[in-house]
């Protein structure tokens, strides 16, 4: 407000000169033209009458000029040089001419009327008044000096109409404020129809960020759920057999107490491994880049040889014909591949063909895992990716997460998860992913 004070000021100021410009120079013309009507009616003998020229020098706030100049006879009457201004020989009709100028090193505002002389009517006579911009200047200031004080109050005025309106249009946050004070673990939408539209877009984006934060929280609440799920058999187990080898009078019943106590202790790890994995994909990933699956899927896939060879499972990859890139984040990526190779390790068996590969299809990328195993019942593919759903029949151990970690981690980037039956059986599991172009 006071920055728009000083602009005010500043334009008021412009105005009032501009005003008081246009008012002397209306004032000028007329004195030059009674001055030039007087010349008209009285002989002209090289000197002013001390009438005159007090009327026509007086000016109390600066100093006035006055010239004429003769066609004939040069200057006849002036009280300063005014050898730069305009004369006799530029008049051409009778129009007066305003214009600025310098007279005794200041600047001037000037008036020339040309008439016809009384005393010699074949005479041209150019009269100039003029007068300094002082009086314009003071005009402008005391218009300024009326106007500063008006334009203050009325700024304190708005800013108290401002300040009054803001205490009072807040009021209608306090009722909220005091409903979000009172909750605890309340995260449900603070909105209703009695919401006033001006504050509208702040409550729809609180109640978006409650969603967001009952979503973490149940995601973590869920967290717990399944790894209290999956870890109380083991732990129990462990407890069992430890109490059975501090109990044992023998050798070989301890050691096969302790054998129990450190398979339940793998499984146990492998668990919470896994379910950390899924907590993992199913928090949105901090960055999605370009990947290029050409150049990244042999390097994740040459990591899994070693096991695969441990296994007993040939394990290859399928190169594509052209250079596939899609979107996503590459630990997460390389998570979801790293499980479904897992479940192929251990479920296709030893002496089975697990293939990685990847294909283009249309605007997507495929990266898929073929095997050729025992296969999924048809019954059963429907139910593939539930978190802790094991086919029936199963003799290898399993959490039961893999396919889930696969899916959660695929849908950040938009991509799907689809199984089918290889021929003559097996099992292939492929994701599709927007393909992006060079």
């Amino acid at each position: 407000m006071l920055v728009l004070l000083l602009l005010n000021a500043v334009i008021t100021y412009r105005i009032a000169l501009a005003y008081s410009n246009h008012l002397h120079d209306r004032n000028l013309l007329d004195d030059t033209q009674s001055f030039a009507r007087m010349l008209q009616t009285m002989p002209l003998s090289g000197e002013l009458s001390p009438q005159a020229r007090f009327l026509l020098e007086y000016d109390p706030d600066g100093h006035g000029y006055f010239n004429v100049d003769s066609l004939h006879h040069g200057i006849l009457v002036s009280n300063a040089d005014f050898s730069a201004v305009a004369k006799s020989q530029d008049c051409v009709d009778s129009t007066p001419l305003l214009y600025s100028a310098h007279l005794n090193q200041q600047k001037v505002r000037l008036a020339t009327l040309c008439i016809q002389s009384a005393t010699d009517p074949g005479d041209r006579l150019a009269v100039t008044v003029g007068e300094t911009f002082d009086d314009r200047r003071q005009r402008a200031q005391e218009i300024l000096m009326i106007t500063i004080p008006m334009m203050a109050l009325l700024m304190l005025c708005v800013g108290a109409l401002v300040w009054f309106g803001v205490n009072h249009g807040l009021r209608i946050l306090r009722p909220l404020t005091r409903q979000l004070a009172e909750r605890k673990r309340d995260l449900a939408p603070i909105s209703n129809p009695d919401v006033p539209r001006e504050i509208l877009p702040l409550i729809e984006t609180i109640d978006g960020l409650f969603g967001r934060l009952a979503e973490m929280i149940a995601l973590q609440e869920r967290f717990v759920a399944d790894a209290a799920h999956q870890l109380r058999t083991p732990l129990a187990g462990i407890s069992l057999h430890v109490d059975r080898a501090l109990s044992a009078t023998d050798g070989k019943t301890r050691t096969e107490a302790l054998e129990h106590v450190r398979r339940l202790n793998q499984r146990t790890a492998r668990v919470s491994g896994q379910l950390l994995a899924l907590t993992r994909a199913q928090a949105s990933p901090a960055v999605v880049e370009t990947l290029d699956l050409t150049a990244l899927v042999p390097e994740w896939v040459a990591m899994r040889v070693p096991e695969a060879i441990r296994a007993g499972v040939d394990l290859g990859y399928q190169r594509p014909d052209e250079t596939l890139r899609v979107p996503g984040y590459a630990p997460v990526l390389q998570e979801a591949l790293d499980n479904l190779i897992d479940n192929a390790l251990h479920y296709a068996g030893r002496g089975a063909t697990v293939t990685v590969g990847i294909a283009a299809s249309g605007n997507q990328v495929e990266l898929y895992v073929e095997d050729d195993g025992p296969g999924v019942p048809e019954a059963a593919m429907a139910r593939l990716g539930e978190r802790f759903y094991r086919v029936a029949g199963t003799q290898e151990n399993g959490t039961g997460l893999g396919l889930a970690i696969a899916h959660e981690a695929v849908e950040h980037f938009r991509g799907t998860i689809h199984y089918q039956t290889s021929v003559p059986h097996g099992l292939k599991v492929s994701i599709l992913l927007p393909r992006l172009t060079p």
